[in-house]
C-alpha cells in the first residue's frame, strides 16, 4: 500500500483545513445552508403588539434553547454543556434586553430589525476582539440572533435532515453540530471556524470526525458526492479516487482494530512489562487542544506550540494576554506539568519578516530570532514567570545551535526574575528551563548542553532535515527523509547518552514519537518521554505495555550497528512479530 505522503502529494482533489477532531470517514456529503433571513425595517401602529411578540419570541427562544442544553448536559459533559447554558445567559442579559425595549418604543419599527443591529453590536465587539477565541464566538451569537428574528416572524427552518452523511457547511453553530450528532451524522467539514470552535469542540466530544476552516469546500464539493475526511491531517478528498478510497478504507479497518479496549489505557501508566515508566506527553497547538490531553490520558504536555497564538491573533499577544493564556493552559493541566515553548518563528512557521530570506531554515528562526528581538522575548519570559506559580510549567528554547545562544538566553531569564521581584510579582523561581535539540551541532555538544539546562526535548522533524540535509516539504528529496536511518539512531543515542551523565531528562517530541512503529525503539533507546499529538497517546500506552525495556534496549543495541535504514525497519517489524504486538505504523 502507498504512504500518505505518496497519497497526499498526487492528490488534486483534496482540500486543506484545519483538523478539529480525529478520525477518517468516508461517505456522502451533505450540502448545509440555512434559509437566509429577510429583515424589514418597516414601521409598526401598535408599539404594545410589537413588545408583546418580542417578548413571546423570546420567551420561545428560550424554551428551544433549553431543550437544546439539557440534550447537551445528557450526551456530553458538564464543561462542554455549558456552552449552551451561556447562550441562555445572553437570552437574559437585562443590559440588551432593555436596550431592545427601548428601541422598538422610540424607533417604531419592526421588532427584528432592533434586535438585528442590536445584537450585532455584540458580535462587531466580537469580531473586532485581538483574541481568536472571541471571534469564534461572534458564531455563536449569530445563532441566537437568528433564533430570535425567526421566532419573530414566526417561521421554522425548513429543512430535512439525513441520516450518515457527512456535513459540508460555511459554518455551524453549537446547536447545528447538536442537532446533526442526533442524526448520526459522520462528519463535520466547514468553511470557517478553527480548534476553538463550539462546533469543533462539540464533534471531538461525540467523536466525529472533522474538518474546519477550508475556505471553499462548500463551493467544491457536490451535494451527495462521495467525500473522505481525514480529521487527522486536516484533509478532504471529494470524488476521491479507487486508490484513495483503498488507502483510507485500509486505515478504517486498522484504527477500528486499534480502538479495541484502548480505553482501558486512558487512567493507566505507560509501563514495560519489566516496570520501566515513560512519560506519554502531548503535544499542543492550541489551548482547545486541552480537552483532547485530558480525554487522552496524557502525562502532560511535553509540547505547547506558543507561535500559534501568533496565527490566531495576527501578531504578537501582549504580556499580559500571554500571562492569562499560559495561566489558563497550566491550571487545566494541573497538576501535570505543561512545556512551554518560546516563540519558534522562522522557516515555515509564521513570517514575521518583511524580507523574504534566500534560505529561511537556515536563517533567523527560533532562538536567533528572539535573541534579536529581545524586548519582544522578556514579554514571553515574564508572561511564562508570572504563569508559572503552580509549579507545574517548564520553558524550553528552540533552535538553539551554540552554548551563547544558551547563556545570553539564561541572562535575559535572570533579568526577567528581577524585574518580577522588583515588582512583588510571584512566580516559581526554580522553573525548570530546557532546549529543543534539533541542530546537530547541539546534538554534537549534547554532553556540554545537558549540564547547562534541566531538560532536553529531541526535536526529530529539523534534526533529520538537517542530519540528511533533506528539505522534509521536497517530493523530490521525500525519500531521504528517513527517520530510521542510522544516522538518526546513533545521533539520539548520542543525545541521550550524553544527557544520562548528568542525569538530565530527555523527551522526544517531533513527529517520529507519533509512529507507532518507532515507540519500541526509541524506548529502547533510553528516552525518558515522548510527546505526541493527543490522538495518539493511547495507541502508544498499549504499546508500551506491550513489551519488556530490557527486550527493547537490545533491540535497539542491535539496530545502532546496522548500517541502512531498511536492515532496522526490518529488525522493528520483527521486534513487533516476536512480542504480536500490531504492525499498524502511522494510523493517523
Amino acid at each position: 500500500m502507498k504512504s500518505f505522503k505518496e497519497i497526499i502529494s498526487k492528490a488534486n482533489n483534496k482540500i486543506a483545513g484545519i483538523a478539529a477532531a480525529p478520525g477518517i470517514i468516508i461517505g456522502k456529503s451533505y450540502l448545509f445552508a440555512k434559509e437566509k433571513i429577510e429583515i424589514s425595517k418597516s414601521p409598526i401602529d401598535d408599539i404594545e403588539e410589537a413588545l408583546k411578540n418580542f417578548e413571546e419570541a423570546l420567551a420561545l427562544s428560550k424554551k428551544e434553547l433549553n431543550k437544546i442544553f439539557n440534550i447537551a448536559r445528557e450526551k456530553m459533559d458538564e464543561i462542554r454543556a455549558a456552552i449552551f447554558e451561556a447562550h441562555l445567559m445572553i437570552l437574559d442579559d437585562e443590559f440588551l434586553l432593555s436596550s431592545i425595549r427601548k428601541r422598538i418604543k422610540e424607533e417604531k419599527v419592526q421588532p427584528e430589525y432592533i434586535v438585528a443591529t442590536e445584537i450585532s453590536k455584540y458580535q462587531q465587539i466580537m469580531v473586532q476582539s485581538s483574541e481568536y477565541y472571541m471571534k469564534e464566538r461572534a458564531q455563536d451569537i449569530e445563532d441566537i440572533k437568528n433564533r430570535i428574528i425567526r421566532n419573530l416572524q414566526k417561521k421554522r427552518w425548513q429543512s430535512k435532515i439525513e441520516k450518515d452523511v457527512i456535513v459540508i457547511s460555511e459554518s455551524l453553530t453549537p446547536a447545528d453540530t447538536l442537532l446533526f450528532t442526533k442524526h448520526e451524522t459522520k462528519g463535520f467539514v466547514t468553511d470557517h471556524g478553527g480548534l476553538t470552535s463550539h462546533a469543533a469542540i462539540i464533534s471531538r466530544s461525540f467523536n466525529i470526525p472533522a474538518v474546519v476552516g477550508t475556505h471553499n469546500a462548500t463551493q467544491i464539493i457536490k451535494d451527495g458526492e462521495l467525500v473522505i475526511v481525514d480529521g487527522f491531517h486536516g484533509y478532504v478528498f471529494y470524488n476521491p479516487t479507487e486508490e484513495q478510497i483503498n488507502f483510507y478504507s485500509e486505515k478504517q479497518k486498522k484504527l477500528i482494530e486499534l480502538q479495541k479496549g484502548l480505553e482501558e489505557f486512558k487512567d493507566k501508566d505507560a509501563i514495560t512489562t519489566d516496570g520501566k515508566k515513560i512519560n506519554v506527553e502531548a503535544n499542543v497547538d492550541v489551548t482547545g487542544e486541552i480537552d483532547l490531553v485530558i480525554s487522552a490520558g496524557a502525562s502532560g504536555i511535553g509540547l505547547y506550540r506558543s507561535e500559534q497564538l501568533l496565527d490566531e491573533i495576527g501578531g504578537f499577544p501582549s504580556e499580559d494576554e500571554q500571562a492569562l493564556i499560559y495561566s489558563k493552559l497550566a491550571s487545566r493541566v494541573y497538576p501535570l506539568i505543561c512545556t512551554i515553548r518560546a516563540f519558534d518563528v522562522g522557516g515555515d512557521k509564521f513570517k514575521f519578516q518583511d524580507y523574504k530570506e534566500p534560505n529561511p531554515f537556515l536563517g533567523l528562526r527560533g532562538i536567533r530570532f528572539l535573541l534579536d528581538n529581545q524586548n519582544l522575548f522578556k514579554e514571553q519570559i515574564r508572561a511564562v514567570l508570572r504563569a508559572s506559580v503552580h509549579k507545574n510549567i517548564k520553558f524550553m528554547i528552540p533552535m538553539v545551535s551554540t552554548l551563547d545562544e544558551l547563556w545570553e538566553t539564561k541572562k535575559i531569564i535572570e533579568e526577567c526574575k528581577k524585574e518580577l521581584r522588583k515588582d512583588k510579582i510571584h512566580f516559581d523561581s526554580k522553573m525548570k528551563i530546557g532546549i529543543m535539540v534539533e541542530v546537530p551541532s547541539t546534538a554534537v555538544m549534547s554532553k556540554d548542553f545537558a549540564s547547562e539546562v534541566d531538560f532536553f526535548s529531541i526535536g526529530t522533524n529539523d534534526l533529520i532535515q538537517y542530519l540528511m540535509a533533506v528539505d522534509r516539504g521536497n517530493d523530490l528529496v521525500a525519500d531521504l527523509y528517513q527517520e530510521f536511518s542510522p544516522v538518526v539512531l546513533r545521533t539520539i543515542h548520542y543525545i541521550v547518552q550524553g544527557a544520562k551523565e548528568f542525569d538530565t531528562p530527555v523527551s522526544l517530541c517531533g513527529e517520529m514519537a507519533a509512529d507507532t512503529l518507532a515507540i519500541p525503539i526509541l524506548v529502547g533507546l533510553g528516552l525518558d518521554s515522548i510527546s505526541m499529538s493527543p490522538a495518539t497517546i493511547l495507541y502508544a500506552k498499549r504499546i508500551i505495555n506491550s513489551f519488556s525495556y530490557k527486550k527493547a534496549k537490545a533491540m535497539a543495541e542491535e539496530c545502532l550497528q546496522m548500517k541502512t535504514e531498511k536492515e532496522i525497519q526490518q529488525r522493528i517489524l520483527k521486534f513487533f512479530e516476536e512480542n504480536n504486538i500490531s504492525r499498524t505504523r502511522n494510523i493517523i
